[in-house]
């Protein structure tokens, strides 16, 4: 019973933390982001905006794959990105200093109110998230409360087996050192969550069964441990984002490096700060404090240590993770959408925005391949483009169904409002944009249609089709200017100018075509094939409206 109230106790830790984390990602929403994104213009700044976000989130790995994701996205430099992470595994030093208090402080006095608290909040719409806030911090501490329980209810300080065992390995030996730290490794890539091996060694030293030093070795492998989550959620992602876990771990796997050359003095001169002497032993309470504050000294002059030499990071990881060469990818590719990066879904939303504006700018340069098929004549350099706008609606429909893929995943997790109604808006977005590539690919076919019938437009029917295709072009950059930018910064009125454009010209050319027929001036083939062009690039500009109409949420 007492190894499942331990083992029950850590799950609702692990749990009580994701809560929180959550909770905060979706109050924040689009702020976290937008800090994350701008306040990263110089290394400081990204490790005090590092810093904060983990202080706030609870969460290093929450913060540190967020800039993974964010890399991956192109939003962040790996310069800027090393100097967040490095932020990240300052900030993650709070947990250790909560933990530690779990043992020195009753928190069921913050516990019940908490839960009260936040039950209210939940049933309450507009403060639900505070309320989730509120019942994760009420499940962390009461987990700490559990465990503080447990760990006096095993009584191991009397189990002459367990002092036993802990007492057999040296702990003046770096290989005993060594052991520990692969150990602490091994458990957190395991559970993958270095709050919860924090919480056994805090468990296991406040009980006096394990010695200082071995928890300390476990902490630093919780160190290299915990960059594990990151450099596996960038294993399919593209290389800037596997370069940035990369960093990570070089950043700690250097900080534990030098500190087992300066062991035993520095762990000393950490006791000493406390008022702990590990000679003299005793005084168990102090213990969760020693790692808390060994935890913090760690992470603080490591970053003290490396914040300088960043550009030397960035080199190093560069030389070990070299850009693939161009040569080999692919036709089709998405390039800011990693599907195995879905673990933040405040954050996949900018992934998608960035994949959604990339989209928009392909069909751009689609309807710049039938503007040229237009104007071809030589029948071999005519066939050749018609099979590549033929290629690109076939991306187009591949685009499509990959973006609304990622978003149904984003979808299935904890959203803010804000974030859902974006999702909303970003379905509609690609339906439209793929209704874009099926138009110019109707206009291909038309302009095939016609030379295999081999019908000529005249200079006037041609003249029009070239000022409507100069219309849809200008709605076309217009779209692309408001998908690249906040629809505060933009009118809609311009896009709906344009599109009236298109309309009255294309009413001008059924009733000049009507009266150029009669006239015998050509045939009804070349009329119709003319029609059919105003008609599908008409069409093309209702699209655009579409477009800009979801971006504007109308």
């Amino acid at each position: 019973m007492l190894a499942l109230q331990l083992l029950g106790s850590l799950g609702l830790l692990i749990y009580g933390m994701r809560m929180m984390s959550e909770a905060l990602q979706k109050m924040a929403g689009p702020q976290l982001r937008h800090i994350l994104a701008k306040m990263t213009t110089n290394r400081f700044t990204g490790m005090l905006t590092g810093t904060l976000v983990t202080c706030a989130v609870q969460s290093s790995s929450a913060t540190t794959v967020m800039t993974v994701s964010f890399v991956s996205a192109g939003l962040l430099s790996l310069a800027q990105a090393i100097s967040v992470i490095m932020g990240a595994n300052i900030g993650t030093t709070l947990t250790a200093w909560i933990m530690s208090l779990g043992y020195n402080v009753d928190l069921t006095n913050v516990v019940y109110p908490s839960f009260l608290i936040g039950m209210v909040l939940i049933y309450k719409k507009r403060h639900r998230y505070v309320g989730d806030f509120l019942f994760g911090t009420a499940f962390m501490f009461l987990s700490l409360v559990m465990l503080s329980s447990a760990g006096k209810a095993m009584d191991l300080e009397h189990n002459a087996e367990v002092i036993a065992f802990f007492a057999s390995f040296d702990t003046s030996s770096h290989l005993t050192i060594l052991a520990f730290l692969a150990i602490g490794t091994l458990i957190t890539c395991i559970v993958q969550s270095s709050a919860a091996v924090m919480a056994i060694t805090i468990l296991l030293c406040s009980t006096g069964v394990l010695p200082i030093y071995l928890g300390i070795a476990l902490v630093m492998g919780e160190n290299i441990g915990t960059t594990a989550t990151a450099n596996l959620v960038a294993l399919g992602a593209n290389t800037p984002a596997r370069r940035a876990a990369l960093a990570h771990l070089l950043f700690n796997v250097f900080g534990v490096t030098w500190v087992l050359i300066v062991f035993y003095p520095f762990v000393n001169t950490v006791c000493s700060l406390v008022g702990y002497d590990p000679a003299v032993g005793g005084q168990t309470s102090l213990l969760p404090v020693v790692l808390a504050m060994f935890h913090t000294c760690f992470n603080v002059i490591n970053t003290a240590i490396l914040i300088g030499l960043i550009p030397q990071i960035e080199r190093v990881v560069c030389w070990l993770l070299p850009e693939k060469g161009r040569g080999v990818e692919p036709e089709f590719r998405l390039q800011y959408i990693q599907s195995n990066l879905v673990q933040t879904p405040e954050i996949a939303v900018l992934q998608a925005q960035k994949e959604t504006a990339a989209f928009g700018e392909r069909v751009g340069l689609m309807f710049g391949m039938v503007r040229r098929l237009f104007s071809e004549n030589d029948a071999k350099q005519f066939d050749e483009q018609f099979r590549q706008v033929e290629r690109e609606e076939d991306n187009t429909d591949k685009l499509e169904i990959e973006i609304a893929r990622y978003l149904e995943q984003v979808s299935e997790g904890h959203l803010s409002d804000e974030t859902k109604q974006k999702i909303r808006q970003m379905m509609r977005e690609i339906s439209e944009l793929e209704s874009i590539g099926d138009a110019c690919y109707k206009l291909a076919r038309t302009l095939e249609r016609k030379q295999e019938a081999g019908k000529n437009f005249t200079d006037h029917q041609a003249a029009r089709l070239q000022a409507m295709m100069t219309l849809c072009n200008d709605a076309l950059q217009q779209m692309n200017v408001v998908m690249h930018g906040h629809r505060s910064e933009h009118d809609i009125r311009e896009t709906f100018r344009i599109e009236n454009d298109i309309n009255q010209l294309r009413l001008q050319m059924k009733t000049e075509n009507v009266e150029a027929v009669n006239d015998h001036e050509y045939d009804y083939a070349a009329g119709t094939l003319y029609i059919d062009m105003a008609n599908e690039l008409e069409k093309l500009g209702d699209y655009v409206v579409n477009v800009v109409e979801a971006r504007f949420g109308k």
